[in-house]
């Protein structure tokens, strides 16, 4: 058994290449392995910031031997009085055998020739010479590049290549490199030291390089930064501010990890905590330090109640040089600080309000006017929203006050510099200016959901805010006609239509957001009218609606529950008008559904439900119907079948009137124990045939059978569960 070794040696990689290269890297080997028939151990994909490296341990040294059986002409055809007819010498000339090697054997069609054949495996060198080129070509990233006058695109500039099996080289060129890189038993280590490595081995690789200052081995680079952040952190006793993305980052741009801790002059600890932290981790990737178990109030104003002063770096320098990096790191920090010194100081000179009346000098999209247009629209949403949902604690006045604030910081300094501090500053220059809590939180608090798996607004206004300020968007990128398609969806309407739903359901709101559009629209169609582009104001909510059961359909489905239970309860035969009534109607039913299946309790009321709703259909009852005293006639019954399933739905009136969670769960029940009740109807002695003779009497059998179609839909739509 060999070890291969492949090094991609290159110019400083972008962090994310490095990391996202590997999954691809190991991808494209498992697959092309298994097709040469190259069996294997352990493959270990990883990369530094200058070079990508594949390690396949216990490697065969020859692809296996591929023995095939290949089936000819009938014998009666191949054979004629025991000699070979054209037949069977075509067929031998086609596989390369001669006639002598051909067999006859006995098939269900009966006897065939057959042809053995046997493939010699390649040796594992020749395989892997060829198919070397193809992978580093196969590998995606963004923004590649060309280099020199080669038409080679790689991330950056490859200017080395090893591949070796064992002690043996593995000769290789890139063919569109400039120059052209050929492999060879040389490579490089930290790129602070000079000399140039010769590899003894692929088993020595990683001792050799780590001997030259490179942890070449991912995993590893990520325990040691984690350990030093760890004991640095123990001994300031503080809490490290590193989330995951930043410590994936620090990983792919060190390739021997040096920690670094370093200072800011006290004077910039009265900066908001978030503007050092924002410097610190976005700018300069350095790790802030807070104090054990501060308090993260979003509307702190001062660094110093919660922070440190000291910060720690991830260096990639010599520890011989660590009192210069510290200087250095301190230097360009200190300058960044100061500029947002500058500019929080220049931004307090001046009032929230007049900051907001400057919000009509900045375009938020072509055709919709100016942001503070933007936030016009929104104070009308804000004055509209109670309507359509009775939510407690809701205080109107702050709310107003909130959404008439909520832009201001867009044209402060701070945030034209810091743009990620969007919201932030907003709150905390509106509580420095003596506005209440409330109001500056929900300034704040209205920007979030930021992405996929950001933290939600909590409180009641900042959630409220936020849903506003995303319906406010949807109604206007909508009405100027632009929808997301596919992968492009440039003012990210997809993650404002999720946002809204997450913050519904997160809040176990209920809100009538077909009205609310329905209003808005109409509201929009007015305001627009003059402008250079027309609104169909029903288009407008027919593709509004559309979009809404498309987010909500997404959403559920990425909560992990079954595609047949969503399309149940929002596809296609809901109605938009009932699914966005309440949006959080479906997820409880999806849900209470999912819950069902599990325990098992599905499938029997499934079963029950589903025959009678296609029976139902030769019936003619509006399926609005939920009473069957309305439309069923007891004394046209037969069977006591009829009676006792008479019983199951007046029991199950009351409840399917009530749309409700815990309602739902009394439906599902209320369906689960008249099962049997049920079933009766259709089978046994006890049973009835629908279709009688007698019109009466099958119109009276329809309609219980419609009713019950009826009750469960309001549950869902059990046509659409798979059995």
């Amino acid at each position: 058994m060999n070890t291969f070794l492949l090094e991609i040696g290159t110019e400083e990689l972008p962090a994310d290449f490095a990391r996202l290269a590997l999954p691809q890297l190991e991808e494209l080997v498992l697959q092309d392995l298994a097709q040469k028939r190259l069996s294997h151990g352990p493959i270990t994909c990883s990369s530094t910031p200058r070079r990508i490296l594949l390690l396949i341990e216990n490697l065969a040294s020859a692809a296996e031997d591929l023995e095939e059986l290949r089936k000819g002409p009938p014998a009666k055809q191949a054979f004629s009085n025991g000699s070979p007819t054209s037949a069977a010498t075509g067929f031998a000339k086609s596989l390369g055998v001669s006639v002598d090697e051909l067999e006859v054997r006995d098939t269900e069609k009966g006897p065939f020739v057959f042809a053995k054949l046997l493939t010699i495996g390649a040796p594992s060198g020749e395989l892997l010479q060829a198919r070397i080129p193809i992978w580093i070509a196969s590998l995606q990233g963004r923004r590649f590049m060309r280099w020199g006058d080669g038409d080679r695109r790689f991330s950056r500039p490859i200017r080395w290549l090893v591949a070796m099996l064992d002690e043996e080289l593995i000769p290789v060129s890139l063919e569109g490199s400039d120059p052209i890189i050929s492999s060879a038993k040389q490579t490089k280590g930290h790129r602070l030291y000079e000399d140039d490595i010769s590899i003894e081995s692929a088993t020595t690789f990683f001792d050799q390089l780590k001997s030259s200052g490179v942890v070449a081995d991912r995993k590893e680079r990520g325990s040691i930064i984690k350990n030093l952040i760890k004991k640095s952190a123990e001994k300031l006793s503080c809490e490290p501010d590193l989330p995951i993305e930043l410590f994936e980052e620090l990983i792919d741009l060190v390739e021997a990890p040096l920690l670094v801790q370093g200072a800011i002059p006290d004077r910039y600890l009265d900066l908001p905590p978030e503007v050092l932290s924002t410097v610190m981790k976005v700018h300069q990737r350095y790790i802030p330090l807070y104090k054990s178990h501060a308090s993260k109030d979003p509307l702190e104003l001062k660094a110093r109640n919660i922070m440190l002063s000291q910060f720690l770096c991830i260096s990639n320098a010599l520890p011989s040089s660590s009192e210069t990096v510290k200087l250095g790191n301190e230097r360009v920090l200190k300058a960044r600080l100061a500029d947002a010194e500058f500019f929080v100081n220049a931004d307090r000179s001046v009032k929230s309000n007049s900051r907001r009346l400057k919000l009509d000098d900045v375009t938020f999209a072509e055709g919709l006017g100016s942001l503070l247009d933007r936030v016009k629209r929104m104070e009308w949403l804000v004055n509209t929203f109670p309507e359509f949902a009775n939510i407690a604690d809701l205080d109107l006045d702050d709310l107003r006050r909130s959404t008439y604030f909520c832009k201001h910081d867009l044209v402060s300094q701070i945030v034209g510099e810091f743009p990620e501090l969007q919201g932030l500053m907003g709150g905390k220059y509106l509580l420095e200016e003596g506005e209440n809590r409330n109001v500056a939180l929900a300034v704040i608090e209205h920007y979030l959901p930021r992405g996929a798996n950001d933290t939600l607004p909590l409180s009641i206004n900042g959630s409220i805010l936020s849903i506003i300020e995303r319906v406010e968007l949807l109604l206007s990128i909508f009405s100027k006609g632009e929808r997301p398609s596919g992968s492009s969806d440039p003012y990210a309407l997809r993650r404002a239509g999720n946002g809204i739903l997450q913050i519904l359901w997160s809040k176990d709101w209920n809100l009538d957001l077909y009205s609310l559009l329905e209003k808005a629209t109409n509201q929009w169609a007015s305001i627009f009218s003059d402008s250079e582009f027309t609104i169909d104001k029903n288009l407008l909510l027919d593709d509004l609606t559309d979009f809404f059961r498309q987010r909500i359909i997404t959403l559920l489905e990425e909560s992990s529950i079954d595609i047949d239970l969503v399309q149940s309860v929002a596809g296609a035969t809901t109605s938009i008008k009932r699914l966005l009534s309440d949006p959080l109607d479906a997820k409880i039913r999806a849900e209470l559904l999912s819950e069902m299946r599990s325990t098992g309790q599905l499938l029997s009321v499934q079963a029950v439900v589903t025959r009678a709703s296609r029976l139902a259909e030769k019936g003619d009852l509006s399926r609005t119907i939920l009473s069957p005293s309305l439309v069923v006639n007891s004394d046209l019954f037969e069977k006591d079948s009829e009676q006792a399933m008479l019983k199951v739905l007046e029991f199950l009136e009351p409840i399917a009137r009530e749309s409700s969670e815990r309602q739902y769960k009394q439906l599902a029940e209320g369906l689960a124990s008249g099962a049997d009740a049920l079933g009766m109807f259709f089978d046994g002695e006890n049973s009835v045939m629908v279709m009688s003779e007698d019109l009466a009497i099958r119109k009276n059998r329809l309609n219980l059978l419609s009713v019950l179609r009826n009750q469960s839909s309001v549950l869902a739509d059990f046509s659409q569960i798979n059995g």
